[in-house]
């Protein structure tokens, strides 16, 4: 078998940053390079795997223990964040890492420090795959899709692995909110399905946030500065101001758990005029619904000071909390549970401070928790993910598989 490294490490070397300005499906055409990678690799494999007009890969091993077993799913995103480079990925390979400070970057003194990242000593003696310090590294979500690949390679040279049928899926432009837009759930075939998708070892999340985008937008009056007294409305400093208006204690740096937030992410403005963009998060709908009404009556209040149409909100959906649509099918919970018990692997069951592919589609009538993928501190240069993490999170694929099939057989 092919190491599950050497994948992970072809896997991020190809660029597939999301774009979220572009109405196109994907966002970015670069996706399509790894997405038809990973087409070509599962039909080499032996799977009978096509890749869509969208970029959606879907994979199908049929069963060869019986009928009764239902089809299980695991999905992964090839895309990466657009909050950081993703070209010219050059990852580390740290072995039997000491457990102090990490340089990641020697000209730039760049490092992962164990005071700011406490949880890196926990690693010591493993191997860990850090960035170089420029760009990020791609585990969110390469290691997901390398870990699958694993297990997927696993089963075509073991037939005596009894599985019923096994479902793979890989998506575009899940980090942008759109991952699952065009995805045909009914072709896919599965009954349940798992994102591989999560953080540290042992993660497993059935409840996410409600989640919205919002751009707010400034229109500002550019006057001479010489003669700019009485008249001048200069955008930067209004969008400055309406951002002062939200709660500061709601911003990501200061919440955790169920709390929610407002978190600003990006900016551009001249003194005419000025937009900032903006994600809404909580695992609530009450309090989701109002931190949307928060930021409209922030913009209501800047109109009321500078003039109707200075301030205007735009927000779209992006997806809600999978917890009502999981947990009627708890059980898919409990085997992934045990799955990851087999491996001594204590789960963490939690919300995720974020979302997947799997709340749309457990919407879309797919069942769809999130599973670890190993990784930590995605979207920056600072990520990095332990290579025994990987592993153990393409034997807990196996685990899950065999449960389907060994539950199915006691009841026949």
């Amino acid at each position: 078998m092919e190491r599950i490294l050497d994948r992970f490490l072809r896997y991020v070397s190809v660029d597939t940053q999301s774009d979220p300005g572009s109405e196109t499906q994907p966002s970015s055409a670069r996706q399509l390079d790894l997405l038809r990678m990973l087409c070509r690799e599962l039909n080499d494999m032996g799977v009978e795997a096509t890749i869509d007009e969208y970029g959606y890969v879907m994979g199908s091993i049929p069963s060869n223990c019986g009928d009764r077993v239902p089809a299980v799913g695991f999905i992964a995103h090839a895309d990466t964040s657009p909050d950081a480079s993703g070209a010219g990925v050059k990852p580390q390979i740290i072995e039997n890492y000491d457990g102090e400070d990490i340089l990641l970057n020697s000209e730039t003194g760049m490092k992962l420090k164990t005071a700011d990242f406490p949880e890196l000593k926990e690693y010591a003696g493993q191997t860990l795959i850090t960035t170089d310090g420029t760009t990020l590294l791609g585990a969110d979500d390469k290691a997901g899709i390398a870990e699958i690949m694993d297990a997927v390679q696993y089963i075509m040279e073991h037939p005596e692995f009894r599985h019923g049928p096994v479902k793979i899926g890989f998506t575009p432009d899940e980090e942008i909110g759109r991952g699952v837009v065009k995805f045909d759930v009914e072709r896919f075939g599965a009954k349940y399905a798992y994102t591989m998708d999560g953080g540290a070892v042992g993660e497993l999340e059935y409840e996410n946030f409600n989640a919205a985008a919002a751009t707010v937008r400034i229109q500002g009056r550019n006057i001479h500065p010489g003669y700019a007294k009485g008249k001048m409305l200069n955008a930067i400093l209004i969008g400055m101001e309406m951002n002062s208006l939200l709660p500061v204690e709601q911003r990501p740096e200061f919440t955790e758990g169920y709390e929610g937030f407002f978190h600003i992410v990006s900016f551009s403005g001249t003194v005419e005029e000025a937009a900032f963009s903006y994600i809404i998060r909580d695992h609530d709908m009450v309090l989701f619904e109002r931190k949307k009404k928060i930021l409209q009556e922030c913009a209501d209040f800047i109109n009321r000071k500078y003039g109707e149409g200075t301030a205007t909100v735009e927000i779209h959906h992006q997806y809600y909390n999978m917890k009502k649509e999981v947990e009627p099918h708890y059980h898919i919970i409990e085997k992934a549970v045990k799955a990851m018990e087999a491996e001594g692997i204590r789960p963490k069951v939690q919300p995720i401070r974020g979302g997947t592919d799997g709340a749309n589609l457990s919407f879309m009538g797919l069942p769809c928790p999130n599973i670890f993928a190993g990784g930590h501190n995605f979207h920056g240069k600072l990520e990095y993910v332990p290579l025994e993490s990987m592993e153990k999170a393409s034997k807990v694929i196996l685990n899950i598989i065999s449960q389907f099939a060994e539950e199915s057989q006691n009841k026949a």
